[in-house]
Order: structure tokens, then sequence, then C-alpha cells
């Protein structure tokens, strides 16, 4: 494809793409990132072998997808149009795959998702699918992820086309602002009016970060998305560097995500080949380029400050703020930072409108939130849904509720600096200010399910470890706090603790809270002060059961 001069050269495009589609195709998507650790590369292997064997390439497509969300089944697959979808699928289903389902519209029941012995063949019926809204993932797991043109089919880049033709920097960024969309990194500050900081801001360089350094336990959120749909993180960047005024992009992602990087590599190549990245994108006199920056792993370089010394080669450690990065950010130079799932709500709200946006979600949360489901429930996997849903919702309508007869007992929300919600808040709506009023964060999504053999004293110990082997040292509230903290967790669950330590904990969650420099050490009390609140008698029960042990025998 040559490079797109114009607007109308996109439309053009996609037209082309549009009249080549065959909706008689059949297309197998499966997902071969995720699902790869459990045998997906070589179910998909297996797949194009049959197609070549049986000479079907002109009639059936094998699509290697990014990301389904349902986890707990993989390596999973949907066959389209018909809607089916399989589970657990093995090389060795594969032949009974083309043969019955595919060639005779045939179900085969042993590969459809079963809940109380009920089998359901049809996605649009799978209660994990069926209850979600998708506008963060409505690519992932539907589209090869290395293809602009799928992206393109699905109206990718239409946003940004719209935008440069049509609208002002400052009308997308007055949109931003109605739509209401908050930062979906965690401190759910408004992003309109974020990017309006850096747009009034002066300098001579702007930049943009995307903040893709996921690093709470068990989250996957802005992988999956990097992976799946690497386009539209693209996008969403183009859009927002258009309406601030930055000429340079950067994707700051961990090297521990060498398919997220392969694939956002592949992409950025793919958006310069054809003009939507570099000078003068779609003749419209703006120019934006992108690089990625790989970062080692470290927790903290997801706080703002300290991914920018990471990007600038020093060591990944917060600085008191201000001057805010949005005055003096990366180089001492204008920069805004949105994380991944934050910048791909955009092209829908430029696309769709604010009004569309707005209507989803709660008075103060607008829009939708991916949770990465993990721990204690029967569908583990990526759930996007609207604000204000509740936990109940996710956790036993999407989630399909706790395996075995074990019973709910908490959710850990917000990553390892979140805080357990207990089962008496199981109806709360999760928007921002709901979950912190019961003592959690929204967090970046992660969400982890405890049943009832949990010891909520020893899930405050594991993630205050978690915190403290992540703290970066610098400031002596966090430093001390968390290694303080620990210390006394550590003894209560070895029994070993006293009654004056629970005074001590919540005093010493307190000051790190209050005193920290950065978030890590601001949230990393709330696992603590979260379990003391609703399960003070476990931690009393281990206390009493050493002071019993210590008591001599009466005669």
């Amino acid at each position: 494809m040559k490079k797109l001069k114009t607007t109308d050269e996109l439309v053009k495009l996609r037209k082309s793409l549009e009249s080549k589609h065959r909706p008689d195709m059949v297309r197998i998507l499966i997902c071969t990132t995720g699902c790869r650790a459990l045998g997906a590369e070589e179910v998909y292997k297996a797949f194009k072998s049959e197609i070549a064997k049986q000479s079907l390439a002109d009639k059936v497509e094998i699509v290697d997808t990014g990301c389904q969300g349902l986890c707990a089944r993989a390596p999973v697959l949907t066959i389209e149009p018909m809607g089916v979808f399989y589970g657990r699928v093995l090389e060795t289903d594969v032949p009974d795959i083309i043969a019955k389902t595919v060639l005779k519209g045939e179900i085969i029941e042993r590969l459809c998702y079963t809940e109380a012995g009920k089998r359901t063949p049809y996605i649009k019926d799978v209660p994990f699918y069926s209850k979600q809204k998708k506008i963060v993932l409505r690519n992932c797991g539907s589209i090869n992820p290395k293809s602009i043109e799928e992206y393109i089919l699905r109206d990718g880049y239409a946003a940004i086309s719209k935008a440069l033709s049509t609208m002002t920097p400052d009308s997308v960024i007055a949109e931003m602002k109605n739509s209401g969309l908050r930062g979906r990194g965690g401190a759910g500050f408004p992003t309109g009016n974020k990017w309006e900081f850096v747009k009034n801001a002066t300098g001579d360089i702007k930049y943009l970060i995307c903040n893709g350094d996921e690093g709470d336990p068990g989250a996957f959120m802005d992988r999956a998305v990097l992976e799946g749909d690497p386009h539209s993180v693209l996008e969403g960047m183009l859009i927002g560097a258009y309406a601030m005024g930055a000429r340079k992009g950067i994707v700051y992602v961990r090297a521990e995500y060498p398919i997220a990087v392969e694939h956002l590599t592949i992409a950025i190549e793919q958006a310069k080949h054809l003009g939507l990245l570099g000078e003068d994108i779609l003749g419209s006199k703006f120019s934006f380029d992108m690089d990625i920056k790989m970062g080692a792993g470290a927790f903290v370089c997801g706080e703002e400050t300290a991914l920018i010394a990471s990007i600038e080669g020093k060591r990944g450690m917060p600085r008191p703020r201000p001057p805010f990065p949005a005055t003096s950010g990366l180089w001492g130079k204008p920069t805004n930072i949105n994380n991944v799932e934050t910048l791909v709500n955009v092209p829908i709200i430029i696309l769709k409108g604010s009004e569309y946006y707005k209507s989803i979600g709660t008075g103060s949360s607008k829009g939708t939130k991916i949770f990465a489901l993990a721990g204690n429930v029967k569908n583990t996997g990526l759930v996007e849904v609207p604000m204000g849903t509740t936990l109940r919702e996710i956790v036993f309508d999407i989630g399909g509720g706790i395996p075995g007869k074990k019973q709910f007992k908490a959710a850990q929300m917000g990553g390892p600096s979140g805080g357990c919600v207990p089962a008496q808040h199981l109806d709360i709506p999760i928007d921002y200010e709901t979950v912190k009023e019961v003592g959690a964060i929204m967090g970046s999504g992660g969400l982890i399910i405890m049943d009832d053999t949990a010891s909520m004293v020893e899930i405050a110990r594991y993630f205050m470890e978690f915190c403290q082997d992540e703290s970066c040292g610098k400031c002596v509230p966090c430093r001390v706090g968390t290694k303080r903290m620990l210390d006394i967790l550590t003894r209560i669950t070895e029994g070993k603790g006293e009654k004056e330590d629970l005074g001590l904990l919540k005093e010493l969650a307190e000051v790190t809270k209050t005193a920290s420099l950065c978030g890590l050490g601001q949230t990393a009390a709330n696992p603590v002060l979260s379990t003391i609140r609703y399960y003070l008698n476990e931690y009393e029960a281990l206390i009493n059961k050493k002071d019993a042990h210590a008591a001599p025998s009466q005669p």
C-alpha cells in the first residue's frame, strides 16, 4: 500500500478493503497471546495444516488474535460468522472442528462452555461475554493485531482523520472534557484537563508518553491491549498529540512483555509506511512520531516521575511535585502521561462523540473499566464492564462464582496497594468514589478474589512484602514504614504478635500513607488498613492464640 497523503485517501483505502472483504469466508479466531502458554500456537499450526490438507484456503481462514478474555478456558477460539465459541481446544480437536463445525455446521459439545451442566455453544450466550460492554477491548480477540488493514476495516484511524479534518485542538480537548474520561492508571484524573495543562504550557517541544508499565500481580489489562490491538493505542496517542501540540511520543512498556513489544513495533512500522506517523500526517501539517522504551520491571516506574527518570536513563525514582510533568517533564519539557487503557478510549470518544461515551457509567465515573479477574473464581480472565457495575455482578454473573463449595470472602481491588473488600460490600457500584469509601482503590484494574479459606492477615503480609520489595527507598516513610509494617505482620502470622502491635500497625500505616513521596507509599498501607477494618477478629485470634499458648497451665 502506498503512503496516504489526505483523509480522502484513507476513506478510499477503507472502501477498497471493504470491497475485498468476503462475508462468506469462515474465520477461525484463535488467541495466540495469553493462550500460548497452554498450547495455542500448536493448535494454530494444526489448523493451518488441516486447511491446506483439505484445500480450504479459499473458504476458511485461521486468524491468530490477541486475548479473547476467558483465560480459564484456554486455549479458546471463536468461529465466525456462526459465532461458535470453543474452549480448552487441543491439536487433536482440529480435524473434528473442520469436518463437523466448519463444513457441516455441527456443534462439538465437549468443547462448548459449560456451566451447571448446561452447554452453551454460541459466544453471545456465554454469561462471561454477554454481560460485558467492550469499548477498550472492542478489537481484542477479533482481529489480527499484526494487520493494519484489519484495523482500518473496523474504522481504524477514522477518529484521527476526523480530528485532523474537522476539529481544532481546542475542540478535541473540549470533547474529551465533556466525555468525563478519567485516567485509568489508578488516579482517575480527568483526561481532558490533563491534556489542556500541556497544551497551555510553554515549550518548544512537548512529549506524550503512553504508560504501559503494568506491574500489579495478576494484572494484564494493558498487556492484552498492546498485544491484541496496538493500533488503537497509536491512534489514541495521535489524537492526544494533536490536541496538545506534542510532536514526539514514547510507549513505555516492560521488557517482560515481548509479544506486546513485537506487535507494537510492527504497528509503528505499518503506520509510518502508510503515512499515519511522521511528517504532515494526512496532509494536515500535523507531525508526530514515536518510539518504544522498554523498562526493567520496577513497579515504582508506573509512577509518572519515576517513569520519566527511567526514560532519561536514570534510576527510576519519583521526584517531588511541583513542578508537574505538564510543565516540566521529560528532559524538562511539557509532558503528558496516559496509560494504555485511557488512550484506547480516545478514538471512540472522538468518533462516536462525548455524549455517547458519557451515557455509559455513573455520574462521576464515565465509560467502562477493564478488570483482570483472578484468584478463587471460576471464570478468570479479562472483564470490561460499565462503571457502576456491582462487585457481585462481576464475581458471580461474569466470573461464575466461587469454585467448589467455598464462599466468597474478599476481593483485593487496586493491586498490591489496594484494599480488601468484604462480602458485605458485594453490592457496591464500582466507581472511583464508592471504591475509595470502602477502603480500596480502583488502581489499574487488578481484581483478586479470595474464598473463605484465605487468611486476611497473611494476605496483608503478602502484599506488604511486595510493596516493601518494590519501594525505591528514596523517602523515609515508604522505605522504613513498609519494612516495619512487614516485620509486624510477619510476627503476627508466625504466632509471635503482641496486642500492642495492632495500634502500632495502624499508626505506621497512617504515617506511611500521609508522608510518602509518591503513590506507592501513599497507598501501600491499604491492605493493612482494610484488613484491620473488616477482619480485626483474625488479627486478634492470631495474637490471642499466641497468648493462650504462653499462659501457664492451671493446677
